[in-house]
């Protein structure tokens, strides 16, 4: 009888199920496709802001002398909701919700523009209207007068 020796092949161990070994590039599309998911769902796909609350008529917003003529500022009514009262000619009033049309996030005045900080949007400071999205929206009209030396909520 001749002895051969048993050749003996190891099997590959299994491949544990807790460890995936990922390629750069699946990672970067992996990585890349959920941050744009993420960025859109943060962003929303349309405008979503929630309905504007007017101001209760004859509410005091503001004292004209502290709107400047040929700008404007951005104040709070009796709510705490913001309000943007602008002042194109000396005695002529407008007013907006402070509030961007894209999510609802308070504007600012910034560089005779009306900024949201939250995601970019730009509006016309005289008019409301959109200067740079996402925002596709105006900013909501809000009635205002003058009476004395305020700036009031209009009926």
């Amino acid at each position: 009888m001749t002895d051969h020796p048993k050749t003996h092949l190891p099997r590959p161990l299994p491949r544990p199920l807790s460890r995936t070994v990922l390629t750069r590039r699946a990672l970067a599309t992996t990585g890349g496709t959920l941050g744009v998911g993420a960025a859109l769902a943060a962003c929303g796909g349309d405008d979503a802001a929630a309905p504007v609350a007017a101001p209760a008529p004859g509410e005091t917003l503001a004292q004209l002398s502290d709107v400047p003529v040929g700008s404007g500022v951005v104040v709070q009514d009796a709510d705490g909701s913001a309000v943007v009262i602008v002042q194109p000619e000396a005695g002529q009033v407008a007013a907006f919700s402070g509030l961007c049309t894209h999510q609802g996030c308070a504007v600012t005045l910034r560089n005779g523009e009306l900024d949201c900080p939250c995601h970019g949007s730009r509006f016309d400071l005289t008019t409301g209207q959109v200067l740079k999205g996402p925002a596709t929206e105006p900013l909501e009209p809000l009635p205002v007068q003058v009476d004395g030396d305020s700036v009031v909520a209009a009926p």
